[in-house]
């Protein structure tokens, strides 16, 4: 069936173009005729070229008939028929070259919109080596099955979803997010189908079939994006109601008040409305291809104009505005055993686990670099955890039972998580309770930016949804200052509230688990964050980002306003600028073939006009130099590594809450070359370098004055912290008096700094994100 569709696309692409060539070789061998004085051979070009678009344009107003639809065709077809009824020759050809340019940019703008949906498909591997007792065998891609070992050559497409195994890979992703650049991936990190292995030789281990991956729902999805019209490209067929009636009534009002068949035939001339019938479809296919070079795929035109009129946005939390990979925030110890023990022991036992929150902390102790040992005799207890036989230990990590004794570190443990919104992992070691892994689902870096974007660009009202407990989901809302926020749903309590809000206004969903699909298929618009692999979502949405970024859904609707924008425009004044020539025409004013030509200069500027939908429209991120956006990069990756360090403040004032003097001295000697060694350096080059190359890209001292203030403030707490640290030295332990300043300066630092990080992540940061994005899509 696609190859029959293919076929008779490249047909009807070759009979656009020989109709261009026809008339306009009529058109101009006409011309060369009269300049020849050769009149009856001139007429005689022009009424061939006339006769040549009249067939095609007989056969659309018929079709469309057939299909009952009697679209503004009509005033064409009558116009061409006009032309040779009363000899006006030269004015038929002029129409002729009008229609088959306007169908040619018409051809030429869906192929454009089509090209990059059709890459994705072109884009699927059909074979793949595999390894079979030591040798690599060339397979079909059908023939993959999860736990095959793939091997992947330089330039090799990934050919279903999986995870590296054996060394690190790097791959080119731009099939999928729409960027310009390469990602590194580690051993154990997942890759998904269809991105390209941009370095050696490399191995996946493979996750799930090629039919069911990642990137064989994005080629279901891109097949049949596009294929329904947008209801502002129906606007032409209700136009076409009143605006043939009216023109038969202009044209039969010139002919009776002058008695001329030819002014009636320039009435029609003038009023062949490719504007409405071309610039509206022009615009939103554009809009298509916009967004699917970013990554964002939409199912149809319908949906893209939707978009536009959103009002009430409704998101998911897990995974949508938070980055749905739980990221180990603390780990506290019990006596005599240190995190790195814990860790690596937690992990051990974790590795044969495929729950969430084991698969974060294997991969938290293997990016720490920790050896893991090979457990035994593992249980696993649904609800509960692991227990398994680590180095001769008996280690359990989960949940522990009430009936267990538990520590006094126990309960603080329990109230951080509490006030953080974490979870706890318990470790137990030889039935003692050692330690606790502290989990968080931490908010993405896009999010705050999104949220404001959002709301810049017209959303009134945004409420988030969300299946998690209330104490994260309101910390969340308070965060990125949401309107509503509803915890413990349900799908079936999603599928509710969202049918409320689309009640009052266009809402749309963004979700991205199983448990979203009915609310993604009950709301106006429904986005679902493809990139994840939750199919039954992408299934169920209008829209699928194909890339793992909230911010897509911002772009997706910058893009949907401007596309409207643009074909309500090009409708519009088109349509108006040929009922001004009517007007003109009626009084004979306008001649049929001057007629003709001033048509064919609306038609092409209106169409080249909705031909702007391609393109970016006006950015509001500020052009940025290279050396600032590698600077802004190179302190973005430092801010990474320290965040997680970041904890070692609260930990030493936690410790120093306590009796043990001796772990308090400890927790604050570590502290303090944390913030001597990593913190100060970094905030001092900010100030030096960073800060004065943001003011002259952004504008005066006045755009980066809040943040800049706040290194003044840390710095002070940093060196009252090291005098604390030297007066404690020379003591020997932490004297009672210091204590309360100490606490003040830590839990008051830990605070300004978790401030700070966000305002420079959220206001500077992004942009070099940003503007890598929009130079990786053209």
């Amino acid at each position: 069936m696609s190859l029959i569709r293919d076929l008779f696309q490249r047909l009807t692409t070759k009979a656009e173009s020989l109709l261009l060539i026809v008339t306009v070789s009529a058109l101009a061998g006409g011309v060369l005729a009269w300049s020849l004085d050769q009149r009856a051979v001139a007429d005689g070009m022009w009424a061939l070229g006339t006769i040549a678009a009249l067939l095609p344009a007989g056969w659309w107003v018929v079709d469309g008939l057939r299909r009952g639809r009697a679209g503004v065709d009509v005033i064409a077809v009558l116009s061409l028929l006009g032309t040779i009824w009363v000899g006006e020759y030269l004015a038929g050809a002029l129409i002729a070259v009008m229609l088959a340019t306007g169908r040619t940019l018409d051809a030429a703008a869906n192929r454009r919109a089509a090209r990059d949906l059709r890459s994705l498909r072109e884009h699927v591997p059909r074979t793949a080596q595999r390894e079979e007792c030591g040798q690599l065998r060339t397979v079909a891609v059908d023939e993959i099955e999860p736990g095959d070992r793939i091997f992947l050559s330089s330039g090799d497409v990934v050919p279903t979803d999986g995870w590296i195994v054996g060394e690190p890979a790097v791959f080119d992703e731009s099939a999928l997010t729409g960027e310009s650049k390469v990602v590194e991936r580690s051993i154990g990190d997942p890759v998904r189908s269809g991105v390209v292995n941009a370095g050696g030789g490399c191995r996946i281990e493979a996750s799930r079939t090629a039919r069911s991956s990642t990137y064989a729902a994005v080629v279901s999805l891109a097949q049949e994006a596009a294929a329904d019209s947008a209801p502002i490209v129906r606007v032409a067929d209700r136009v076409a109601a009143w605006f043939i009636p009216v023109t038969l009534l202009v044209s039969g009002f010139a002919w009776m008040s002058s008695g001329s068949a030819t002014r009636a035939v320039a009435v029609l001339v003038v009023a062949t409305p490719c504007p409405l019938l071309l610039a509206a479809p022009v615009a939103i296919v554009s809009g298509l291809s916009r967004a699917s070079r970013i990554g964002v795929i939409v199912r149809s035109g319908g949906a893209l104009e939707r978009l536009g009129n959103v009002k009430t946005l409704v998101i998911d939390k897990t995974g949508t505005l938070t980055t749905g990979k739980p990221t180990q925030s603390d780990i506290v110890c019990g006596e005599d055993v240190d995190s790195s023990s814990i860790l690596r022991l937690a992990a051990s036992a974790d590795q044969v686990s495929s729950h969430i929150l084991a698969e974060s902390i294997v991969r938290s102790a293997r990016a720490q670099g920790l050896s893991l040992s090979t457990p035994e005799s593992v249980t696993e207890r649904p609800g509960y955890g692991v227990t398994a036989t680590v180095d001769g230990h008996v280690v359990e990590v989960g949940r522990i039972a009430g009936t267990i004794d538990r520590p006094g570190w126990a309960a603080s443990v329990e109230n951080r998580a509490r006030l953080d919104g974490a979870v706890v992992v318990w470790v137990r070691i030889d039935d003692q309770l050692s330690g606790a892994l502290l989990l968080i689902d931490p908010i993405r870096n896009d999010a705050p930016w999104t949220i404001r974007r959002l709301r810049s660009a017209g959303i009134g009202k945004i409420v988030m949804l969300t299946g998690d407990r209330p104490e994260p989901a309101v910390e969340v809302g308070c965060v990125l200052g949401l309107d509503a926020v509803h915890a413990d749903q349900e799908p079936a309590d999603k599928v509710v509230r969202v049918h409320e809000e689309s009640e009052r206004a266009v809402t749309v969903m963004v979700g991205d688990g199983i448990n979203d699909a009915p609310a993604l298929a009950a709301a106006s618009v429904g986005i679902a964050m493809g990139a994840r692999g939750a199919t039954a979502s992408s299934e169920a949405a209008d829209i699928v980002l194909t890339t793992d970024r909230l911010s897509r859904v911002a772009d997706a609707m910058d893009i949907a306003r401007r596309s409207r924008r643009i074909a309500v425009q090009s409708a519009t004044v088109g349509t108006g600028l040929s009922v001004v020539a009517m007007a003109f025409a009626a009084f004979g004013l306008l001649a049929p073939a001057v007629g003709a030509l001033c048509q064919e200069v609306i038609d092409v500027a209106v169409i080249l006009n909705a031909l702007r939908a391609l393109g970016h429209g006006r950015s509001s991120v500020p052009k940025l130099e290279p050396e600032l956006e590698r600077m802004l990069r190179g302190f973005s990756t430092e801010h990474r590594r320290m965040r997680a360090d970041l904890d070692l403040i609260r930990v030493a004032a936690d410790a120093l809450s306590g009796d043990d003097r001796v772990l308090a001295m400890r927790r604050l000697h570590q502290t303090n070359r944390f913030l001597q060694e990593v913190v100060l350096p970094h905030e001092r080059a900010e100030g030096a370098k960073l800060y004065p190359a943001l003011e002259r890209s952004l504008g005066g001292a006045d755009s980066i004055s809040a943040v800049a203030d706040a290194h003044s403030e840390i710095e002070r707490l940093c060196r009252r912290v090291e005098n604390h640290v030297r007066a404690a030295d020379t003591l020997g332990a932490v004297d009672d008096a210091q204590v309360g300043d100490l606490l003040a300066c830590l839990y008051g630092l830990y605070a300004v700094l978790k401030l700070h990080f966000r305002q420079e992540e959220e206001s500077y940061f992004v942009l070099a994100d940003r503007s890598e994005r929009e130079g990786g899509s053209n």
